[in-house]
């Protein structure tokens, strides 16, 4: 059984800064590549961020493109979004994301097949 779990959310003033983590436990296999989502209530759920794990190739959400910076440990089996200038909109349910399959697009949510609980973000103005 693989388990993702997020950490490094809260409550934070716009403008400010978080540094979320996935860590991966349980059986262990090779990621093709890892992800952040984020859902607001009442919206869909939205790609924030992804990373193929085997060379560091990264795509971003145009919402948050040039704030956020994905990145991973290998040694560790986690995954990072540091978050910078954070803004109200920012605020939702952040989710990471795992995907095994090779080649599948890293924006698109079905290319995942492992998902952790999520780590709520808030960000006051």
């Amino acid at each position: 059984q693989v388990q993702l779990a997020e950490s490094g959310g809260g409550l934070v003033q716009a403008g400010g800064s978080l540094r979320l983590s996935c860590t991966t436990s349980g059986r262990t296999f090779n990621w093709y590549a890892m992800g952040w989502f984020r859902q607001a209530p009442g919206k869909e759920r939205e790609f924030v961020a992804g990373i193929i794990w085997s060379g560091g190739s990264t795509a971003y959400g145009d919402s948050v493109k040039g704030r956020v910076t994905i990145s991973r440990d290998s040694a560790k089996n986690t995954v990072y979004l540091e978050m910078n200038s954070l803004k109200p909109e920012d605020t939702a349910v952040y989710y990471c994301a795992g995907d095994r399959r090779f080649g599948l697009p890293l924006p698109i949510r079905s290319s995942y097949d492992y998902w952790g609980q999520g780590t709520q973000v808030t960000v006051s103005s």
